[in-house]
């Protein structure tokens, strides 16, 4: 009977924004890990659930038992830091996603906010917890994330006429005659706002008309403005407000090991590519354009942060551990995540942490072993107890990485 280690099954979501196929990251680990399993040409696969949420629990093989069940009975699994500081709780949730079509223009609230939307609301945001979110690509990953510095978003809406001809004339104004400094939020804000609650139908002809026009252009016109990304979201969600938020929203190229934090309140949309996702376990999603799905406008506009970044300052770099692993902190104790690469002839221990972990082979094979060995290859996860030590020895041809979530305590 293995004592740390325990081989997880897990849920697989299928939302229709998933990558098709064998073309999706979360459908290869999955086929990889359980060879028996039929991958759907036609089907897209979406997410890749490792935790204890309800909505896709991760069951233990050998033991035919959920985890969460498991660690009620087995408080050591948990460890005495987590259980003080969290309960008798896995407090995250660690998914792989594979996007293929544009995810919703969202924000999530900070856990005060949360907690009164979740009273005040409580079947629209059903659990009072904060979600921050840390995604790190895997393969060439697309997002928007956060607002613009302010001079590129003047210069935006100075070129797109379409655009401010909907919007109240004296909010234009007087966001183009802003210079940037402290207050820059204010202006911005005003100006979203006019954006995200004007008429749907104006918008869409708005839209329309924009992409009309930027057809016609020449490539370097079409660059500046974007057209390649907004022709993209056009297609996917004609006439929606969110297609807009390009011009509002850094638009980030992520290479695979580059990694965005997702703090309360930061606006963003997944756009497309592969990434390892670990967040707080939460639904608290506050939603504006680019979804079928309810938004809540008011809600998300008054608790934005309306600061401008740039891309730098977007990008969230993990600390080197040792030579065979990085991690990335993020300044909440729900969660970090270490990445672990073992190269051929070598071995690995995992350091003794006081967390349990949630672990998934993304490339290579060999195995893993506390104090039995499991066939470590892509898709593999395994639920660690805390306190204890992995390690990992790829086979002789081969090489293992691997993603490790724990809580940040």
């Amino acid at each position: 009977m293995l004592q740390g280690i325990m081989e997880l099954q897990y849920k697989v979501q299928n939302y229709d924004w998933g990558k098709l196929g064998k073309e999706s990251m979360v459908a290869k680990l999955l086929s990889s890990a359980d060879s028996s399993i039929t991958i759907d040409p036609d089907k897209p696969y979406a997410e890749l659930w490792m935790g204890t949420h309800p909505n896709g629990p991760s069951l233990i093989i050998e033991r035919n038992v959920f985890l969460s069940e498991y660690i009620q009975d087995n408080l050591d699994a948990i460890g005495p830091v987590v259980k003080k500081r969290f309960g008798v709780a896995v407090p995250f949730l660690f998914k792989i996603l594979s996007i293929g079509k544009a995810l919703s223009v969202q924000a999530h609230p900070n856990k005060a906010h949360a907690e009164e939307l979740h009273a005040k609301f409580p079947d629209l945001y059903k659990d009072p917890n904060h979600k921050p979110e840390l995604a790190i690509a895997l393969t060439p990953f697309e997002a928007l994330c956060g607002f613009r510095p302010l001079r590129e978003i003047q210069n935006h809406l100075q070129k797109l006429p379409e655009l401010t001809k909907i919007l109240p004339e004296d909010c234009v104004n007087t966001f183009l005659a802003h210079k940037e400094h402290g207050d820059s939020g204010i202006p911005l804000k005003q100006v979203f706002s006019s954006l995200m609650t004007s008429d749907k139908a104006v918008i869409a002809a708005s839209l329309n008309t924009l992409c009309e026009r930027l057809e016609k252009e020449e490539e370097g016109t079409q660059s500046a403005l974007s057209f390649p990304l907004l022709r993209r979201l056009h297609s996917q969600f004609p006439g929606d407000v969110g297609c807009y938020a390009l011009y509002f929203m850094n638009y980030l190229r992520l290479r695979p090991g580059q990694a965005i934090f997702l703090n309360a309140n930061l606006p963003h949309a997944y756009l497309s590519g592969d990434c390892v996702e670990c967040m707080a376990c939460s639904d608290n999603v506050v939603r504006a354009g680019l979804t079928p799905k309810l938004i809540d406008v008011p809600t998300l506009v008054e608790m934005l942060d309306y600061s401008s970044y740039s891309l730098d300052q977007l990008l969230f770099c993990p600390q080197m551990e040792d030579s065979n692993s990085c991690i990335w902190r993020p300044p909440v104790p729900d969660f970090a995540v270490v990445k672990i690469r073992v190269e051929t002839g070598d071995s690995y221990n995992t350091a003794v942490r006081p967390s349990p972990s949630l672990i998934i082979i993304t490339s290579g094979s060999g195995e893993a072993c506390d104090t039995e060995p499991v066939a470590a290859r892509p898709g593999v996860v395994i639920f660690l107890k805390a306190s204890r030590q992995l390690t990992l020895s790829p086979a002789a041809d081969s090489h293992l990485e691997a993603y490790q979530a724990i809580c940040n305590v």
